[in-house]
This record gives structure tokens, C-alpha cells and sequence, in this order.
């Protein structure tokens, strides 16, 4: 998957590697900024069975 990423990239292979980071990027941008946030409240971190005492 990810070679076929890389082939449709245009540009040599410095042009293609900065490219690539880009993407990177933004796409975790895009998931800290939006996704995350929408799915915390659905995750269990903060719900413990484990009682001290």
C-alpha cells in the first residue's frame, strides 16, 4: 500500500520524501484536532474496576 503511495507521488525521490511528511503531517493534525477529541469520550481510560483500599 504504501509503495503504491509512493509511486503516484510526483517528483524525485527529495521531492517525494518532503511531500510524503507532509501528508504525514496533516493527517495527524487532522486527528489530533478532530478526531481524537471526538472519540475520547467513548474510550475507557477513565472508567476503573480496580478499587484500593
Amino acid at each position: 500500500m504504501y509503495a503504491a503511495i509512493w509511486r503516484m507521488l510526483p517528483g524525485p525521490t527529495w521531492v517525494r520524501a518532503l511531500i510524503a511528511l507532509a501528508l504525514f503531517a496533516l493527517i495527524a493534525f487532522i486527528l489530533f484536532q478532530w478526531v481524537f477529541p471526538v472519540i475520547a469520550p467513548f474510550m475507557p481510560f477513565y472508567e476503573s474496576d480496580v478499587s484500593v483500599g
